[in-house]
């Protein structure tokens, strides 16, 4: 056996060009991830800031920067807007204060009527439910992210069913949050016990609204109580199972009629009334989207491992009064973020190479996840240099993380004329996984 330091001699030569290979890829993810600690954006607390998001309805301050990596231990969130809102109207305090926390964020005006360009949300929702695949699709592409998490105000807690159910999303979704949600529609002005006269009495009339309104907001009908929209939703299984779902529900709900449509009993489900936690909070259907309690409720949700007590300020729908505390996360503790630690952050393919210093390798072999990889001779180099590459594709493999193995021949034989063989090896993740 050699001796030890003549052993830590040969693996250098080897290992410092899979550390040049890891530094490379953490350089070329630099950019995202310090957009993620740049300067803290304003977090506004008032329906002022609602209506001002109206002047820019696509966009949210803090999202859709499709170069964001998500931090360890977090995943890409999607705002999903309610009715009559969009991304600019309904997202302008949590957009900024999830980006402040460490998400990536991002989000859509979906469900869009000709001639209402500053109100969405409109069109019959099994239609919305495509756009939302479409962003979800792009956003894990550009994340590297293997799942999301959504964020929906009211009709966001409805029209994403769909998409779940019906168009895949279920294994693209860990954690769903929902601010006023509905899970058995609303009764409002005693809607959904005509849509059920209608039902009991074969009139057709819930057809004939539906007709009649489509041109304009196709979506209205299918948010009552007993609509075909809800039936077919319910009927594929309310709370999908290997999701978790938050639901936050306020007793001055003025919309959702009882507000005990957004409780839902099943056991991967939390339900929350917001009164039950903060009594001194009366945010009815549209504060709920700009108070501090509800805030630190859903930051909560998101990441539960970094949870903060809520510290409730009294809530009028026009805005918390007094000071509003520190709304954010715990740091993240040295030992959760050892496991990320472990795995070195890539892209779902980079290249390893390696590198002769002074000895020349007659042969490398690389096995990802221990299945073999191809590798080559790197272009322009001779036998005699031997520098070699390997490509890992992380996309084959279903693990979150993989090992990367490398074993290479040297050229040069040992005291007892054997080849020398060095070896190295490192773990790696999808970046976002």
């Amino acid at each position: 056996m050699r001796p030890r330091s003549a052993l830590r001699r040969t693996i250098r030569p080897l290992r410092a060009p899979l550390v040049a290979a890891a530094a490379a890829v953490a350089v070329a993810l630099a950019g995202p991830q310090a957009a993620n600690a740049a300067d803290p954006l304003p977090v506004p607390w008032s329906p002022v800031n609602l209506v001002a998001g109206g002047a820019n309805p696509d966009a949210a301050p803090g999202a859709n920067d499709f170069s964001c990596k998500p931090a360890p231990g977090t995943r890409p969130v999607v705002l999903v807007h309610g009715l009559g809102a969009t991304l600019g109207t309904n997202w302008a305090t949590f957009a900024p204060l999830l980006k402040n926390n460490g998400f990536c964020v991002f989000g859509l005006t979906y469900g869009r009527s000709a001639g209402f360009p500053y109100v969405a949300g409109l069109q019959r929702m099994e239609d919305s439910s495509a756009e939302l695949q479409a962003l979800v699709d792009k956003v894990l592409q550009a994340t590297g992210a293997d799942k999301v998490d959504l964020l929906g105000h009211s009709e966001g807690t409805v029209m994403p069913r769909w998409y779940l159910s019906f168009r895949g999303g279920a294994a693209k979704v860990d954690k769903y949050v929902q601010l006023t949600p509905l899970w058995d529609g609303t009764n409002l002005a005693g809607i959904g016990d005509l849509v059920a006269a209608d039902k009991a009495l074969g009139l057709g009339a819930q057809q004939g609204l539906t007709t009649l309104l489509s041109p304009v907001c196709g979506s209205c009908v299918q948010f009552a109580r007993g609509s075909d929209y809800l039936n077919a939703v319910n009927a594929a299984g309310p709370a999908i199972p290997s999701i978790h779902y938050t639901e936050i529900a306020t007793k001055y709900d003025e919309l959702v009629q009882p507000y005990t449509s957004g409780l839902l009993d099943a056991p991967n489900v939390k339900n929350t009334v917001l009164q039950d936690v903060c009594p001194q909070d009366m945010s009815e259907h549209l504060a709920v989207a700009y108070s501090p309690n509800v805030a630190q409720l859903v930051l909560n949700a998101l990441a539960p491992d970094r949870a903060r007590p809520v510290r409730c300020v009294t809530m009028l729908p026009t805005g918390p009064v007094g000071t509003v505390p520190d709304i954010g996360l715990e740091p993240r503790s040295a030992s959760a973020a050892k496991p990320a630690a472990a795995a070195q952050c890539a892209s779902r393919r980079f290249a390893i190479r390696v590198r002769p210093t002074g000895r020349a390798i007659r042969s490398v072999t690389v096995r990802v996840g221990g299945r073999k990889v191809a590798t080559r001779r790197a272009a322009g180099t001779t036998a005699a240099q031997g520098r070699w590459t390997a490509t890992v594709d992380l996309t084959r493999y279903g693990r979150r993380t993989v090992s990367v193995v490398s074993r290479a021949v040297l050229r040069a034989k040992d005291a007892k004329g054997r080849a020398r063989v060095v070896t190295d090896a490192r773990r790696y993740r999808t970046c976002g996984a």
